[in-house]
């Protein structure tokens, strides 16, 4: 069993504190067959970045990766956490490596050990194959889970494969030894607060992360109150941080800085919270149910060089009519927003040998 005090002390300190933690994508060729050396330059690129850890095997890495004719899964997940190892020796640097940790007990725990034994430091633990079943059935798998990895929560939109999970879900939750975090994605205020006064009102120390990519800046920027406990979101485990990477890490420094100093919210940090929004808008396409999500994240990825192309394993998973566009107006609209700049100098060295 790893638990939570195997995790390196800086790395978990840094944890608590807050990062970034980007959600790889998985780099693929024209073939559609994995293309390491690419995976490999994303890693490298996020560490360089200032990243705190990166999860790969989640969404943006695609769950067809599971798939038994694809047989990706354990490929992908041991040469990332290789790379992530190669690296943090070459610059001295160590992250936390999260893998993703998907379907009913049987493959999750699969999953859960095999991450173990590539040295993941936890598990982001989804459970949208509980799509019908109860919270205590919920429950009783997120324990199993828990004694294998320190676990990462993750409240997923419903619009892509979540569910509602009551305020009575996250309460129990939030007893469960070796839970490290929860992820909070629901695109919902009032889920949000849901998991926000849960954790607030257990106690426990387990530190919060946003995933909801349509309200990055407020929901780090905002101090939860509820009664006599008060509570932060402390970083964020995003997709939409997969891109632009080093600007997120700006940002989240930034915003840090600000709490510390007590002083008042600038009117332009608001600002700048919509403008991130509508990048995400172009980024995850929401104008078409998320379906150009993944190849948009390729996109912007790939103009800049990080990524061969925007393929995905699914042929029929492209880019929206207009995403493109899209991508363009919000990258030319918001020059601040973007690290072409960055990753120009350091693209050769990233995809060195």
């Amino acid at each position: 069993m790893k638990t939570i005090a195997n995790i390196d002390s800086e790395v978990l300190a840094k944890f608590r504190k807050g990062c970034v933690i980007p959600a790889q994508p998985l780099a693929l060729d024209a073939d559609r067959k994995f293309a390491p050396r690419y995976q490999r330059a994303l890693c490298r690129y996020y560490m360089d970045a200032g990243v705190g850890g990166i999860a790969v095997g989640v969404h943006s890495t695609q769950f067809e990766i599971r798939k038994k004719e694809i047989g990706l899964f354990e490929p992908v997940l041991k040469q990332t956490a290789g790379f992530i190892d190669e690296w943090s020796e070459t610059t001295g640097r160590k992250i936390l490596k999260v893998g993703g940790i998907c379907g009913k007990t049987e493959q999750a725990l699969y999953e859960a050990e095999f991450e173990a034994a590539c040295n993941y430091d936890a598990g982001l633990l989804s459970l949208s194959a509980f799509a019908g079943e109860s919270v205590d059935a919920m429950l009783e798998h997120c324990a199993k889970i828990a004694k294998v990895i320190p676990v990462i929560g993750f409240y997923l939109q419903p619009s892509v494969g979540g569910r509602i999970l009551p305020y009575e879900f996250w309460r129990e939750f939030a007893k469960i030894d070796n839970v490290l975090a929860i992820k909070i994605a629901p695109f919902n205020r009032y889920c949000t607060l849901d998991v926000v006064r849960a954790v607030a009102e257990s106690g426990r120390d387990i530190t919060l992360y946003t995933g909801n990519d349509d309200n990055i800046a407020i929901d780090l920027l905002t101090e939860y109150r509820f009664g006599d406990r008060a509570i932060r979101i402390k970083g964020g485990l995003l997709g939409h941080w997969c891109c632009w990477t080093k600007k997120a890490v700006e940002l989240l420094d930034e915003v840090h800085a600000l709490i510390e100093s007590g002083k008042d919210i600038p009117a332009e940090l608001l600002t700048r919270n919509v403008q991130i929004t509508d990048s995400n808008a172009a980024f995850f396409d929401p104008a078409h149910g998320f379906a150009g999500c993944i190849p948009g994240i390729h996109e912007v990825l790939h103009r800049q060089g990080l990524l061969p192309g925007i393929w995905c394993l699914n042929p029929d998973e492209v880019l929206s009519a207009g995403q493109s566009d899209e991508i363009t107006r919000v990258h030319d609209s918001y020059p601040h927003l973007h690290d072409d700049g960055f990753v120009a100098a350091n693209l050769d060295k990233w995809l060195a040998d």
